[in-house]
């Protein structure tokens, strides 16, 4: 089941980014050194009273001039409302209501999604109370008063966002055609190739980076099955700013992967991997989604009888974490290879929902610990217990053994290896979770 979207929208220096932390825990902005995984982290997990969302942190960017800070406003609004299930609108007590803090609220209001008004930096309810009742003139609800900084009102503020979950999202979740997110960077080619799938001009497409308005969801049909693409948008104008360009990219895409059951992540054959398309494919692969990446513009080429394998050589090398993913060679323009897509996803969908019987599991694990001896240190050698397969999408597996601190991940990825030689699990990532059961 895909998590309900809740994105953080607000002026510069109002709080934004300590919120966000706060909120998700200090630990999240720290990512594993897994390459493509985006370090400067603006997406996070969020689980309060047994409900999960995914949480955008739309800040950091400090526009120079108050006219491109009003622009900026209205674009970083935008794409809350276009991405997010919720909106946390975040204001300033201390700078009080301004003028852009006006202009985007009605933007808001007029979006009709839900939107939570947050008074940040009231340390004192007792000192700040009468400024908060200000922001009532935004005509948006009550503000809700926190202090990000000293961590209080987020159980009101969390009561509130999770309020708002049951019914919009869980109606969505009735819907159970595959739905596939097209992504990569801006001018990548990814609404030209729905426009060769769909075999008509559905998608508004130009040279122009960032000329798709709206994240798009479109069902197409394919031997008799019907799925759902997704098409993540660029921005509504040109940036004038790279890393905004590249800020809102990724915001939209995190909104599409979390709702996808494959990505289909677009890469430039031109170009080749782009640190951008590391850290998009990296988003896919940390939401633990089938993935397969799309080399375009392969008609733009110079072929030889060794291409597809250097160009293959060079994509596993740059996108070393993601092995399992599937690479296909396509040209959204001429139409090369653009039908086969769909046979590939549909081997990564029969993947993602793979189950193993646990006694064959058993045995893969049997053999592999008789082949490499688990690792051992101060005398203490890693016992191996038991597996068993718990989920699908992706494909989960429960390993219990005598100490996890033993479980070092270099033996996890050999398990893993084990059980990819056995039943393949190409296009999906598979997750492993270490339990530890005490010897009698």
């Amino acid at each position: 089941m895909s998590k309900p979207v809740v994105a953080i929208v607000g002026r510069p220096n109002v709080g934004k980014s300590t919120l966000f932390n706060a909120l998700a825990g200090e630990r999240i902005s720290i990512v594993k050194d897994t390459p493509g995984v985006t370090r400067d982290r603006i997406y996070a997990d969020v689980t309060w009273l047994d409900k999960q969302f995914t949480m955008i942190d739309t800040g950091g960017i400090e526009p120079e001039s108050k006219d491109m800070m009003l622009t900026y406003m209205r674009e970083q609004a935008q794409v809350a409302i276009d991405t997010a299930n919720i909106i946390v609108f975040v204001t300033d007590v201390r700078q009080g209501l301004t003028d852009a803090d006006g202009k985007v609220a009605d933007m808001l209001r007029r979006s009709g999604k839900t939107v939570i008004l947050v008074v940040n930096k009231v340390d004192s309810f007792e000192k700040f109370m009468a400024d908060v009742y200000e922001f009532y003139n935004l005509g948006i609800g009550e503000p809700i008063p926190v202090s990000a900084a000293s961590m209080l009102g987020f159980g009101e503020l969390l009561d509130e966002i999770v309020s708002h979950f049951d019914a919009e999202d869980m109606a969505e979740e009735e819907d159970t055609r595959p739905k596939i997110a097209i992504v990569g960077k801006p001018n990548v080619g990814k609404s030209s190739l729905i426009n060769k799938l769909l075999g008509e001009n559905r998608v508004i497409v130009s040279d122009i980076a960032g000329t798709t308005r709206d994240a798009v969801d479109t069902p197409v049909v394919w031997k008799e099955k019907e799925y759902i693409l997704i098409d993540t948008a660029g921005l509504r104008r040109r940036s004038k700013v790279k890393e905004e360009l590249e800020r809102f990219s990724i915001i939209r895409t995190v909104s599409a992967v979390e709702r996808a059951d494959v990505v289909v992540v677009m890469i430039d054959a031109m170009e080749g991997v782009t640190e951008q398309d590391a850290k998009i494919a990296g988003i896919a692969h940390d939401r633990g989604k089938g993935i397969i990446i799309a080399v375009n513009k392969w008609d733009a080429i110079e072929k030889d009888d060794k291409t597809i394998y250097k160009h293959t050589e060079k994509i596993r090398e740059i996108l070393s974490f993601l092995p399992y993913a599937q690479i296909l060679f396509l040209s959204a323009k001429t139409g090369q290879r653009v039908t086969k897509l769909f046979d590939v996803i549909e081997v990564v969908i029969q993947n993602q929902n793979l189950r193993i019987a646990t006694g064959v599991l058993n045995e893969i694990l049997m053999e592999a610990t008789a082949l490499q001896q688990p690792p051992s240190d101060k005398g203490k050698r890693l016992k191996l217990y038991y597996i068993t397969q718990v989920a699908v999408k992706p494909p989960s597996f429960v390993l219990f053994v005598n100490d996890k601190e033993l479980m070092h991940y270099s033996y996890t990825r050999y398990i893993e290896n084990k059980i990819r030689e056995a039943f393949g699990f190409s296009g999906t990532s598979l997750k492993f979770i270490i339990r530890e059961r005490k010897e009698n």
